[in-house]
C-alpha cells in the first residue's frame, strides 16, 4: 500500500521535514517521487526502517553509524547500537569526571601552586610527587620488523602500534608519537585534557598525510595509547588496542577500552571476554590512526596517588601475557626498569607472535626538604 508523505510521517511519529531530510542524507529514500509533482509516496513496508532511523537519531548516533544499522542484519545490527551505547556511557563518565574537576579547579579548590612545578615533581600535601618510568620495545621472536613505538618521559608516556607496510623506513607509529612528545613540559593542569586532545589530533594528521602520500602506503595505520600529567591530574587518550592499565593498593585495572570488532561483540554479549581472548578476528581494529575517516578517540581525566603504578602496552604484552601475569610482576618488581625487561620476557617466552612493547610509570611521595 502506497503512502503520502503525510500519512507516512503521521505513522512514524515524524514531520514531513525530518522525512525530507533523511531522504537528503541518504538513510531513508522515498519509495517513488512523482516526476511532475516532486511528492514522496512510502510504502507499509518501510515504516520499520523510518522507525528505527528516529531511534538511531533520538540516540544521537552519527549519521554513518545508523548507515551501517541500516544496512547490517538484525543480530549486526543489534551489536552496532550496543558497542555505540558503550561508547557513549564511557564517554559520559569522562566528561562528567571532566565536569567535577572543572568545577574545583573554577571554584579555587586546587592548588595553583601545585601546577608550577617544574620536572616530575607535583606538591602531594607535605610531600613532593616524583615519578620514576621505564621503557622497552622488542621484535618478539617472530616479526622481521618492529613497528612498535614508544616514548617515556617526565610528564609524556605513549605507546603506539603500527601496522600495513611501509618499508624499511621508521613506522607510521613513530609519527604519532613524535607528535605528543613536544607535550614533555609543565602544562597547567586545566588545559591538560585540551592540550593532549589537540596533540592527538596533530598527530593523526600527520599519520594521514603520510599514508596518502604514497599508494605504497595505503593501509597504514597506528594505535596510540598517551598519557600526561600535571599537578596530580593524568589526562588519558587512547584509540586502538594499545591498553593502559592501573595497579593501585596490589589491584591491576585496565583503564583503556579495546577498539576491536571482537570488543564490540563482547560489549553487545555476542560472545564472552574468555572467548574473545582467542577468537581468530581479535586483531580486527574497529578504530586507529589512518588514512581514512577520523577517529573516535577515547579520552579522560584521572587522579594519581602517591604509590600508583601504571603502564601502557601492545597488544604484543596484553595479547599473550594473562592480567594475573602482569599484575605478579608489577606488584612483586619494585624497579621499573625490571619490571619492563620481565614483562617483555614473559611475553617472548609465550611464543612472542607480536612486537612487544611496554612503559611502566611509577607515582613516588617524598618529604618536603
Amino acid at each position: 500500500m502506497e503512502l503520502t508523505i503525510g500519512a507516512f510521517a503521521r505513522a512514524v511519529r515524524l514531520s514531513p521535514k525530518a522525512l525530507r531530510l533523511y531522504d537528503e542524507l541518504g538513510l531513508l529514500h522515498p519509495a517513488r517521487v512523482d516526476p511532475h509533482s516532486g511528492y514522496r509516496y512510502y510504502t507499509e513496508n518501510q515504516l520499520e526502517h523510518a522507525r528505527l532511523v528516529s531511534w538511531l537519531r533520538r540516540l544521537g548516533m552519527p549519521l554513518t553509524r545508523i548507515r551501517t544499522v541500516c544496512a547490517s542484519q538484525a543480530s549486526d545490527a543489534a551489536a552496532e547500537v550496543a558497542s555505540y551505547w558503550a561508547e557513549v556511557e564511557r564517554l559520559t563518565d569522562e566528561q562528567r569526571r571532566l565536569a567535577t574537576f572543572l568545577v574545583e579547579h573554577l571554584s579555587g579548590k586546587d592548588c595553583p601552586d601545585r601546577d608550577e612545578r617544574k620536572g616530575t615533581e607535583m606538591a602531594d600535601g607535605p610531600n613532593t610527587i616524583t615519578l620514576r618510568y621505564a621503557v622497552q620495545s622488542d621484535h618478539g621472536r617472530t616479526r622481521e620488523y618492529n613497528q612498535d613505538w614508544a616514548y617515556a618521559g617526565d610528564r609524556l608516556f605513549a605507546v603506539a602500534d603500527g601496522f600495513g607496510d611501509h618499508g624499511d623506513a621508521d613506522p607510521v607509529s613513530a609519527l604519532a608519537v613524535e607528535a605528543l612528545k613536544p607535550l614533555d613540559d609543565a602544562i597547567p593542569a586545566g588545559d591538560l585534557l585540551n592540550t593532549l586532545q589537540n596533540a592527538v589530533g596533530d598527530a593523526e594528521i600527520a599519520v594521514r598525510d603520510f599514508a596518502r602520500s604514497d599508494p605504497a602506503y595505503e593501509g597504514v595505520g597506528t594505535t596510540l595509547t598517551a598519557m600526561l600529567l600535571s599537578g596530580s591530574q593524568l589526562a588519558l587518550v587512547h584509540v586502538g588496542d594499545s591498553r593502559a592499565y592501573l595497579l593501585r593498593d596490589g589491584s591491576l585495572t585496565r583503564i583503556t577500552h579495546d577498539h576491536t570488532v571482537v570488543q564490540r561483540m563482547v560489549d553487545s554479549g555476542q560472545i564472552t571476554a574468555d572467548e574473545a581472548a582467542s577468537h581468530p578476528q581479535r586483531s580486527i581494529l574497529s578504530q586507529a590512526l589512518h588514512g581514512g575517516e577520523i577517529a573516535a578517540v577515547d579520552s579522560g581525566l584521572h587522579e594519581v596517588r602517591a604509590g600508583d603504578r601504571y603502564m601502557l602496552c601492545s597488544d604484543g604484552l596484553s595479547g599473550v601475557v594473562e592480567p594475573e601475569g602482569m599484575r605478579s610482576v608489577l606488584k612483586s618488581v619494585d624497579v621499573p626498569e625490571k619490571a619492563v625487561r620481565r614483562l617483555v620476557q614473559l611475553a617472548n617466552e609465550r611464543g612472542g607472535p607480536d612486537n612487544i612493547t611496554c612503559v611502566v610509570a611509577d607515582v613516588v611521595a617524598k618529604p618536603v626538604e
